[in-house]
């Protein structure tokens, strides 16, 4: 199987590292030519213009669902035309106690080519197909409660 990898780095900027008086601010590449900022989220004083690593999971579960979805979609000749997300990690402490990303919600939007329109049990079992076999929902199926929302839905 594939070794997906990144290159992070870190730089005191500060004379000395010391309990809150440094900075979490790193660059996280992707491939060669994709630098992420990336800082604490804002409620641990990051930089709320730079990314964290709770949003970059919520990504990487949104991104690998879509793309799943997609898959599965042009298997079963649905004429998707566009689709979007808006997903939220939530923060909370973990049955051992520990701080951790509990749940994930997950609020996709799919439109089909006009002419097209799968039911609505249809779609939610497109959406749960897609989570059943998304790489990352089964990495975090232990750990964090995974919520797919449907929207009203929506036109073409």
């Amino acid at each position: 199987m594939s070794d997906l990898s990144i290159q992070l780095h870190w730089q005191r900027g500060e004379p000395a590292l010391l309990t809150g008086k440094y900075s979490n601010a790193h660059t996280v590449q992707f491939n060669s030519d994709c630098d992420i900022q990336v800082d604490a989220a804002p409620d641990w004083g990051g930089d709320p213009a730079n990314t964290n690593p709770e949003q970059a999971l919520a990504s990487a579960l949104s991104s690998c669902h879509m793309m799943t979805f997609l898959a599965l979609a042009a298997k079963a000749a649905w004429p998707v035309a566009s689709y979007s997300d808006y997903a939220v990690a939530h923060l909370g402490k973990n049955a051992q106690g520990q701080m951790s990303v509990t749940r994930i919600d997950l609020h996709p939007v799919v439109r089909f080519d006009t002419g097209f329109s799968p039911s609505d049990a249809e779609l939610d079992k497109m959406q749960h197909r897609a989570h059943r076999y998304c790489f990352i929902a089964n990495t975090l199926a232990d750990s964090v409660a995974i919520n797919i929302m449907q929207p009203a839905r929506e036109g073409a």
